[in-house]
């Protein structure tokens, strides 16, 4: 679908010079084509966060232990929870026996039941420290218990078109069934990364917290992600390990308008899945760009409104749009707005009015919905004449 850039068709001038720039500055630039892949990891997939396009795969519909990147779709589950107002980052949950169990195993918070801890702080040990504690003791406050938020993390998996996921827990630990795929946990990423005050959360290297229920034991979270530290564009996401797992990753990277999320599952060696994770981050950023068409509620052109208490509307974007080319495309976008000529009132804000169409190369590339900037009623038979009036001869009053 995409042209892929080969590092076998650079002009030897152009890698002498890259070669130079390499060893005299310390700057790395990685050209990547797919052949050079070669992935050590049972699964991978590389996604556009803009439009959700998969960039690379290997394997990434194979059904495996996911380990604690299971924590993404409990991360998203939490954020749909608090952006709707049904939770709040202040809110105090009362950590229960099941929680605090020495029976859990894997990384954890170290909670005792009985103490309280706020929904942020909790948020932080899940994407800090993936404390296992920490996502029951979230799961059991947003629907009761964890099973019914099991539930709940399955029924939102299908919705999001991920397919081969089947959660039994929300931490990642080994159980019977408990898979997802590369290609699923791109795309669960993908939404969670919809959430922008994720942020303040996945990015945090390090982070200190108080536990215990006087409140009086400090606890230094130092995140999983490592990638963090060494790499300038990584944000997030989150890693996972299990015997049975391997070495798994879900990570985001950002450079200019283009953000990437690269996931890796089965990989032998801790090292191996970061620097495969880089490879495929950087394969995208060496042939790839994403462009902002338009802005959220930017404005496409005004349509005339028939027996309406306005005469016009705006057409504007429900969503930023963005699209994904390869490097040199730019300047061959072309948008065309398909609009009627005339509106019949009533109509409602961000009521769908026409399609805005994107080409490249006079080929296209997507459809996107524009829709009204404002409400318009029915006018009454006296506003009617009134508009026709404006509409043939102008505003008398200008």
């Amino acid at each position: 679908m995409y042209n892929r850039i080969k590092i076998s068709r650079l002009p030897g001038k152009l890698i002498c010079f890259l070669v130079i720039l390499t060893i005299g500055f310390g700057i790395i630039v990685p050209v990547y084509s797919e052949e050079d892949m070669n992935l050590n990891c049972k699964s991978a997939a590389l996604m556009d966060f803009g439009t959700g396009k998969l960039i690379y795969e290997q394997n990434s519909h194979e059904k495996l232990a996911p380990a604690s990147v299971t924590k993404v779709m409990t991360m998203l589950l939490v954020m749909e929870a608090l952006d709707s107002g049904k939770i709040a980052y202040e809110d105090k949950v009362i950590i229960s026996d099941l929680a605090s169990s020495k029976n859990n195993k894997g990384t954890m918070l170290l909670l005792e039941a009985g103490e309280i801890r706020t929904i942020k702080e909790l948020l932080y040990g899940i994407a800090v420290e993936s404390a296992n504690d920490a996502c029951i003791a979230v799961a059991e406050y947003i629907s009761g218990s964890e099973e019914e938020f099991v539930k709940l993390m399955n029924k939102r998996a299908k919705e999001l078109g991920a397919y081969d996921s089947s959660f039994v827990n929300t931490n990642g630990l080994p159980a019977p069934g408990h898979v997802t795929s590369a290609y699923d946990m791109a795309l669960i990423s993908r939404e969670l990364l919809k959430h922008e005050k994720i942020f303040d959360f996945i990015s945090k290297y390090m982070i200190k917290v108080y536990v215990g229920k006087k409140n009086n034991v400090l606890r230094e979270l130092v995140n999983k992600n490592k990638m963090l530290r060494f790499y300038n564009d990584v944000d997030g996401i989150k890693t996972g390990w299990t015997e049975d797992a391997g070495y798994c990753i879900s990570v985001t990277a950002k450079r200019n308008n283009l953000r990437l999320i690269s996931v890796v599952m089965g990989s032998p060696k801790v090292e191996i899945r970061n620097k495969e994770a880089r490879k495929l981050i950087d394969y995208g950023f060496a042939n790839f760009n994403s462009v902002l068409v338009i802005k959220k509620d930017g404005k496409i052109q005004e349509v005339r409104v028939s027996k309406g208490n306005h005469l016009k509307v705006n057409a504007v974007a429900d969503r930023d749009i963005s699209i994904l080319l390869n490097k040199g495309e730019e300047k061959n976008i072309k948008k065309i707005a398909e609009l009627p000529d005339v509106l019949n009132a009533p109509i409602t804000k961000g009521e769908k009015i026409g399609e805005l169409v994107v080409y490249i190369n006079d080929a296209e590339v997507g459809r996107y919905d524009l829709v009204s900037d404002m409400d318009v009623n029915k006018s009454s038979f006296v506003n009617n004449l009134k508009n026709s009036f404006i509409y043939w001869f102008g505003n008398p009053g200008n």
